[in-house]
């Protein structure tokens, strides 16, 4: 099998016509795992019941009671999303000592859809949300994740692993999640297709949180239209969009430096589609930052605390997890807790400044998107999602550069990057954004430039450029 070309469509062809099964598939990938995690270092745990729900699967079509698009569909699960029978640890080593005890609603969803869970990423310990000095893809339960186009490059986070694995064809869809940039920005990063959908589309409970008010799971996969089929089974309702000509939709185009002549060559792309490209200004990212970050801090005290609450057996609180990492030899060994530190003694989100500083990074976010796309009759937004890959260095630490995804996050709206071409071997992808509950547009017009750029190369473990 092409596991890397294949779509779940034509898996569930084949499926179909008896030429492969859930059983065949789920191996295959296992496979894949054996053989490519040792560079990778992408996944955390596996699933010793992979093969047995591939069976149980395979039964059910041979019984004509297969569940939909997703059953027998290998899928993995970002490390901070409740599963009952394997480790939630949010790379943290705090949370090995006892299971979550139910799975996440999202979770229960895809298993109802008769997918397979092969396991669980790696990810950018706490979400990213430990340090202020991190580098994306360490966890201290699974060390460092490395970008599968160039081993020595960063895969980006917070859902390192997720979008690792799905570039690298170890499952044919993953789940990850975002607070600001932690789905789009490792999907572009290692070339795939990541889905930020609006806030509310998807259950997001039994996730640990960064802060309830921006985060949300959302899909990675290496085809627009499997990330549109997987955002169906998590939301429970059809965003598989019909397909949509380019040709005379209005795209307002963000411009940022730093992605070499990858952006000139997706404006071309677009243009000769018949897209109408309207230049719009910059989003001030500066400014909705500096509102959101203090509120952030606010949040993540009083929805981690919430969370920890629901799972006996670990750390119950920020000071407790401060004093753990202090006294474990391997959480502090790359980076601090600052972060941590900060939201201990970070007001209550009853506080006027907190409840300011969240109401102005979410106007102006809003207004930004709403603005352009009612103001210029838009159908969406287009911008960079990414520079090239940066060095693994953790006395460095994170060096992202251009990136795009504030304006959507904060609003709570829907974006979604796709491949758009390459800087050498490093991948760069595009951003669209539109406004709340957009996602099925959004998804209709990243597979139109999908077919039309054909930009998406498979990893090829260089071990630098």
């Amino acid at each position: 099998m092409n596991l890397d070309a294949a779509t779940i469509p034509d898996l569930q062809a084949r499926m179909a016509d008896g030429t492969i099964t859930a059983v065949d598939l789920t191996e295959a990938y296992l496979a894949r795992i054996r053989e490519l995690e040792p560079k990778l270092n992408s996944i955390l745990f596996l699933d010793p019941t992979a093969v047995d729900q591939a069976r149980a699967s395979d039964e059910r079509r041979r019984g004509g009671r297969t569940l939909g698009p997703m059953d027998g569909i290998p899928v993995l699960l970002k490390d901070n999303i409740d599963t009952h029978d394997l480790p939630t640890t949010a790379g943290s080593r705090a949370l090995v000592a006892a299971n979550a005890t139910a799975d996440a609603p999202l979770v229960r969803r895809l298993r109802d859809a008769g997918a397979v869970i092969l396991g669980k990423t790696n990810l950018s310990e706490w979400a990213n949300f430990r340090s202020t000095k991190p580098t994306s893809g360490w966890s201290a339960v699974g060390g460092q994740t490395s970008n599968p186009h160039v081993l020595d490059r960063n895969p980006s986070g917070s859902s390192s692993g997720s979008a690792v694995a799905v570039a690298a064809s170890l499952a044919q869809v993953s789940i990850g999640t975002e607070t600001d940039g932690s789905i789009v920005s490792p999907g572009g990063v290692n070339g795939i297709v990541g889905l930020k959908p609006s806030l509310g589309v998807i259950d997001g409970r039994g996730i640990v949180p960064i802060s309830h008010e921006p985060d949300t799971a959302g899909p990675f996969a290496r085809h627009v239209v499997d990330a549109a089929i997987t955002l169906s089974v998590l939301a429970g309702r059809d965003f598989r969009p019909a397909e949509m000509s380019l040709r005379g939709r209005r795209i307002g185009v963000w411009t940022i430096d730093g992605t070499g002549d990858v952006w000139q060559q997706t404006l071309d792309t677009l243009g000769r589609a018949g897209a109408i490209l309207v230049n719009v200004p910059p989003a001030d990212q500066d400014t909705i930052g500096d509102n959101e970050w203090p509120a952030l801090i606010a949040e993540f005290k009083r929805d981690l605390h919430a969370y920890l609450a629901t799972r006996p057996g670990v750390p119950q609180t920020l000071d407790e997890l401060i004093t753990f990492n202090r006294n474990d030899p391997v959480e502090l060994s790359k980076f601090g807790q600052e972060l941590f530190e900060q939201a201990k003694a970070a007001p209550p989100t009853t506080d006027p400044t907190y409840r300011q500083q969240r109401a102005t990074a979410t106007e102006l976010a809003r207004g930004y998107i709403d603005g352009l796309i009612t103001g210029e009759g838009l159908d969406a937004i287009i911008a960079p999602t990414n520079a090239p890959a940066w060095l693994i260095d953790y006395a460095v630490g994170d060096v992202e550069g251009v990136g795009s995804s504030t304006p959507a996050a904060v609003a709570g709206y829907p974006n979604i990057t796709v491949p758009a071409g390459f800087v050498g071997a490093l991948p760069v992808g595009v951003s669209f954004m539109a406004e709340k509950n957009a996602d099925t547009r959004l998804l209709a017009l990243a597979a139109a430039f999908e077919r039309v750029a054909d930009a998406r190369r498979a990893p090829e473990f260089r071990p630098h450029q």
